[in-house]
């Protein structure tokens, strides 16, 4: 018995659908990375950081390593590699427990403007 001649395969998918299930084999189906990290958290690569040492680490891993030689933000490093910011946090946290990148989150609001100087504000605008 012969097969069917092969034909397009998923034509449910087009030339600009991209990866569908990719994502999720990256992070080994993971969805929270294993430290909270920040959209505007820096990401800085830390000296003498060696992914190619790390045989189980994604090419992504590794171009994160390389983008990372710089301070870059989180959301940037999404960017770059055109993935989901969820996926690039839990990458992320790969590369931070194996000790090749470090993280900086943003200070916090040190200071929030009184109530009363927000109400200031408002009636100011109103009077105007």
């Amino acid at each position: 018995m012969r097969a069917e001649s092969p034909g397009p395969q998923h034509e449910w998918l087009d030339g600009d659908a991209g990866p569908v299930v990719r994502p999720y084999t990256l992070t080994g189906g993971r969805v929270r990375p294993s430290v909270g990290l920040d959209l505007v958290a820096f990401v800085l690569a830390r000296r003498g950081a060696d992914p190619v040492a790390h045989p189980r680490l994604h090419p992504e891993h590794r171009r994160l390593v390389e983008l990372a030689r710089r301070p870059v933000p989180v959301a940037e490093l999404a960017v770059e590699l055109d993935l989901a910011v969820g996926v690039v946090r839990v990458l992320v946290g790969d590369l931070l427990a194996r000790g090749l990148v470090s993280v900086y989150e943003p200070a916090g609001t040190a200071f929030l403007p009184d109530d009363n100087i927000l109400k200031a504000v408002v009636n100011g605008l109103r009077a105007l």
